[in-house]
């Protein structure tokens, strides 16, 4: 599974309050939520996001309340990929769970805003084509790209209980 496109670069410590604030909990349409997805840091997110990019983070991201709606309000925004130093746990999972890859890797200065990056989820491999540079993550558990390959976790239960 190979991803691509341009970075959208945030800091340390996002919230899911923050990535999808409270008083959107109401919606239940994704594409709704995705309108107001980030609109606290940037206002123009949803329009920067709305044709695929690569979501990349500091330290902390995704952490706050376990709230399901900060994973599927980036993926209907168009976020292809979470790239951060690190995520809240509760987050990684949900974003598993809807199919929104998300990525620890170590590298501070993976991106700057705006830059190309392609991610080999299979290989576990960012290249930045912007600078010229390649970086690198654990590889996902069998499982998990099963799951992500399936578009989340509900469509790889259905998969698997129709025999497919």
């Amino acid at each position: 599974m190979i991803l691509s496109g341009k970075t959208v670069k945030f800091g340390d410590n996002i919230d899911t309050d923050v990535i999808i604030p409270a008083k959107y909990l109401v919606l239940l349409n994704p594409e709704e939520l995705a309108r107001h997805a980030m609109e606290g840091l940037d206002p123009n997110f949803y329009s920067r996001a709305k044709n695929g990019v690569i979501l990349v983070a500091g330290h902390n991201f995704g952490c706050g309340s376990s709230r399901e709606h900060a994973p599927l309000a980036l993926k209907h925004a168009g976020v292809k990929c979470v790239i951060a130093l690190s995520l809240a746990r509760i987050f990684y999972r949900n974003a598993i769970n809807i199919g929104l890859p998300v990525v620890e890797c170590d590298a501070p200065n993976i991106a700057d805003d705006g830059d190309e990056l392609v991610v080999n989820l299979e290989e576990g491999l960012i290249q930045n084509k912007t600078r010229n540079a390649v970086f690198s993550f654990p590889k996902f558990p069998p499982f998990i790209m099963e799951i992500l390959r399936d578009g989340g976790l509900i469509e790889n239960l259905r998969r698997r209980l129709s025999g497919r």
